[in-house]
């Protein structure tokens, strides 16, 4: 279980792979384990480093302070202690956001640039989605209502259709050991409060942004206007967590990006 203490913090990572460095950074709520669709068909190409944002995971304590700054500095110790850097990097939504973060603070750090569910752009609406959320989380209601709640936002209709599929994701994730607590989701929740987006032209690396037809916490026709000259694909069947429904669509895009910008 590696940990990197640093900066008042001890933070869990997982490494593994073969091949040059490639950083995932998790979304809201997620953490590590998040990226277990895509690990089998990347570790064969990169060196994958999947670290635990503060407030998730095995990442400690949880309440340490929390930005869309800490979370991208944090990477970039990371990666400056691992000496392996500059890194390719993958980040889903929110970790979308700290990889853009990453990017202009710690440009020496990052080799690529790619976008997951993720453009620089800050909906209220969303803020107020995860608000709710985590009301419904701290009343009495059944501990899985709230995930039900949340479902349909980051997932395509089609995990609807696929009888059980909804109640054993919602088994699955209220029966992980490392699940991110009320109090640790309230705290990231105030980092994304206090987001302000990055601009596409301060971004010196190569980026390319994969968007999600079925994106309902970021839709195309709200996010394409931000991305500027950043090419985009569309990943169709997919919802938020397009690496959960359409992982072969990610990592083939990101692995062809990834060659066609080797020097």
């Amino acid at each position: 279980m590696p940990i990197f203490d640093h900066n008042n913090i001890a933070q869990h990572y997982e490494i593994s792979g073969n091949g040059p460095p490639l950083l995932l950074i998790a979304g809201m709520m997620s953490d590590s384990a998040s990226w277990a669709p895509l690990v089998p068909l990347l570790e064969p190409h990169f060196t994958l480093i999947r670290p635990d944002n503060r407030t998730t995971g095995r990442t400690a304590p949880w309440d340490a302070p929390v930005s869309v700054d800490h979370f991208a500095a944090d990477c970039a110790a990371l990666l400056h202690h691992l000496d392996m850097g500059p890194a390719h990097v993958l980040g889903h939504s929110l970790g979308g956001m700290i990889g853009m973060r990453l990017a202009c603070a710690h440009p020496d750090a990052v080799k690529t640039l790619t976008l997951a569910a993720a453009a620089p752009l800050r909906l209220e609406r969303n803020v107020a989605l995860f608000k709710t959320l985590l009301a419904i989380r701290r009343s009495d209601a059944a501990p899985d209502v709230w995930l039900h709640a949340l479902f349909p936002w980051l997932f395509a209709p089609a995990l609807y259709d696929a009888k059980g599929m909804v109640a054993q994701a919602a088994a699955a994730s209220l029966a992980y050991p490392y699940a991110q607590s009320m109090q640790a989701m309230a705290h990231q929740i105030a980092a994304l409060d206090g987001y302000m987006p990055d601009t596409p032209d301060s971004i010196s690396c190569p980026v390319q942004a994969l968007l999600a037809a079925d994106d309902l916490l970021l839709p195309l026709d709200l996010a394409r206007p931000t991305l500027g000259d950043i090419a985009s694909h569309v990943i169709a069947g997919a919802g938020h967590s397009l690496h959960w429904d359409a992982p072969d669509a990610v990592a083939s895009h990101l692995r062809r990006f990834t060659q066609e910008t080797q020097t």
